[in-house]
């Protein structure tokens, strides 16, 4: 017999501002309660005049993954390992840092001299100590290549970027198992989520309210779930759109510091002194 996840708490969120300067909405309880995420942030959405979109300039990473997904606007990328790509409505960008890469995140020339809306999220995904210093890699997928589905009755839509739902499978690579859904449901609707026992599930809000076990949360909310291997989501009242995610407890010792994850200070301290020194990418 299924055993179906209930709403153990919801968190909210506080906008900062990160990168160049651009603004974020980020639930509080990240990188604390939700292994193996470290952070998500929901950036904007925000309208830019023509001249006045930022991004993030060029900043290191070691020890675990960022992963940029782009509702509307237009960013690039380059990295110290040669690879540069752009960033379209829908498109992901899955980057495992492994062992160090230094890369920025800037608005595209065009979306820069035109200005408009920006709107996307970036969340970092905590490595297993023994992948830690694995070579860096990055997956771009492009929109059109990320599975879309709609329930049978109409009412229920997703784009699964990492893991499945509807029965349909995502198609990006992970190192370790993800769930990442993209999930609008229409008011009246019904959408049952498989979520392996075992796991840590969460759902981050971002427009209308979702009952999860019958239990509201509202636009800027992350909710946490209770354990079991099924979720019951609802829109009951209002049309709702957020993200599913999923995955394993690490059960590993944190060290942190700014754009390094690692399991030690001793660890912290290399990855500074290889950046300094130019050899951690």
């Amino acid at each position: 017999m299924r055993q179906e996840r209930t709403l153990k708490m919801t968190a909210p969120t506080h906008t900062v501002l990160e990168g160049g300067g651009f603004p974020v909405r980020r639930p509080s309880a990240m990188g604390t309660l939700m292994s193996p995420f470290l952070l998500l942030d929901e950036m904007g959405p925000v309208h830019w005049d023509p001249g006045q979109a930022i991004g993030a300039p060029a900043h290191p990473h070691r020890g675990f993954e960022t992963v940029t997904y782009m509702i509307q606007g237009a960013m690039q990328h380059e990295d110290s390992a040669g690879n540069k790509g752009d960033l379209n409505p829908g498109d992901v960008q899955w980057m495992t840092a492994g062992r160090g890469i230094i890369h920025s995140e800037l608005p595209q020339e065009e979306f820069l001299k035109t200005g408009g809306v920006s709107h996307g999220f970036q969340i970092w995904v905590n490595l297993p100590a023994k992948d830690k210093m694995m070579e860096p890699r990055y997956q771009d997928i492009d929109s059109s290549k990320i599975p879309k589905v709609t329930s049978e009755d109409g009412k229920v839509w997703a784009n699964v970027i990492a893991g499945s739902t509807l029965g349909v499978n995502a198609v990006i690579d992970t190192v370790i198992p993800i769930t990442y859904i993209h999930m609008k449901i229409q008011k009246g609707g019904v959408h049952k989520q498989s979520i392996e026992s075992g796991l840590n599930g969460m759902v981050y809000v971002f427009g209308g309210t979702l009952h999860l076990g019958g239990k509201p949360i509202h636009d800027g909310q992350l909710g946490l779930m209770n354990d079991g291997d099924e979720v019951v989501l609802e829109a009951i009242e209002e049309d709702a759109e957020f993200l599913i995610l999923a995955g394993p407890e690490l059960n590993e010792p944190i060290a942190r510091y700014g754009p390094f994850v690692m399991n030690t200070r001793e660890e912290i301290h290399q990855a500074l002194l290889d950046y300094q020194n130019g050899t951690l990418a």
